[in-house]
């Protein structure tokens, strides 16, 4: 039975990760106004969030600049005209896809940059790739994570494996991402001991990415937390692929550090989420749901969705089809 302590009481070594730029990028290719994200930065300034995610560090050789907003690349200069010099608590953070990201050009050394914190994002079966990218980002200053996605396909004895790479790098937290909102609070318990096993063996934090396709991802959190996990990712209005992340404004409301205040949260909700929930189409759904009971991407619900569909039986049959 978990510690009640560790949900009634506030733990100083939590961090709270704002991803809404970047998860939320993938619904609206990154096409923020420069408006939204000054007012979004603030927003997390007041409500004492401790780290902010921009977007990606993808490469320009892969992606045509043409065709996605300026938070698909998180060019220093443009990331500089929201925060200046960052002369404040709040952290900095950029997401590097391993295959995506020319990290070598692309990520400059800390004492240039603006940013604090490279967020490597890998499957299991490319964990020597990220391992450099962790050894290059750490050798130039910035504090690392490494967000194991898909932990919902991987087999227990690939995750150990993959934590023992990880955990001989300088990588300051293990993530945990369930990228097809397919486990239960149950089951994400056995990760989270998982993780914190090897997290205790080698000096590493612990940190979980949920998604909602069963309207899990706040109740997935909350497992996490109880069960030891400091580094919480959620968004806005919880905006994200497919059917969105843990809502910012629950897991604030949930925790109970006095540092952080749910109020600018439902004030930039007000004044933007909800209009751009009008233009944008993201969150629960049965196409999510389907492919989360069914532990598959969601590329297949999120084309569904893009589709205008709405023959849910049908869709559900293709999937079992395919399964």
């Amino acid at each position: 039975m978990k510690e009640l302590s560790k949900l009634m009481d506030y733990r100083s070594d939590i961090r709270v990760v704002d991803a809404t730029l970047r998860d939320g990028g993938l619904v609206n290719d990154f096409y923020f106004s420069d408006e939204f994200v000054k007012a979004l930065y603030e927003t997390n300034l007041k409500a004492g969030v401790d780290y902010m995610e921009f977007g990606y560090k993808a490469s320009t050789e892969l992606f045509d600049e043409d065709k996605f907003g300026k938070w698909k690349f998180c060019k220093e200069d443009d990331i500089r005209a929201v925060t200046g010099d960052n002369d404040t608590d709040l952290k900095i953070a950029v997401m590097a896809d391993v295959g995506r990201c020319d990290y070598n050009h692309d990520i400059i050394n800390r004492s240039d940059s603006v940013i604090d914190l490279i967020r490597v994002a890998t499957y299991i079966n490319t964990i020597p790739a990220a391992a450099d990218m962790i050894e290059d980002a750490a050798a130039k200053g910035y504090e690392t994570t490494c967000n194991i996605m898909a932990i919902s396909n991987a087999q227990e004895s690939d995750v150990k494996a993959a934590l023992d790479i990880l955990g001989k790098t300088p990588v300051n937290c293990f993530y945990i991402v369930d990228s097809y909102g397919a486990l239960y609070p149950e089951q994400l318990a056995r990760v989270v001991d998982c993780f914190m096993d090897a997290a205790a063996k080698y000096g590493k934090k612990v940190g979980i990415h949920a998604h909602n396709n069963q309207q899990l991802a706040f109740a997935n959190t909350i497992e996490a937390v109880g069960d030891g996990a400091d580094w919480l990712d959620a968004t806005y209005a919880n905006m994200g692929r497919g059917a969105g992340n843990c809502a910012m404004e629950l897991l604030l409301g949930f925790l109970k550090n006095p540092k952080y205040r749910v109020y600018p949260v439902f004030q930039f909700i007000e004044n933007y989420m909800v209009k751009m929930k009008e233009e944008t189409t993201w969150g629960y759904d049965l196409q999510y749901l389907m492919t989360g009971l069914l532990n598959q991407h969601p590329r297949t619900a999120i084309q569904f969705t893009k589709e205008k569909r709405t023959d849910y039986t049908e869709f559900y049959k293709e999937l079992v089809a395919q399964d």
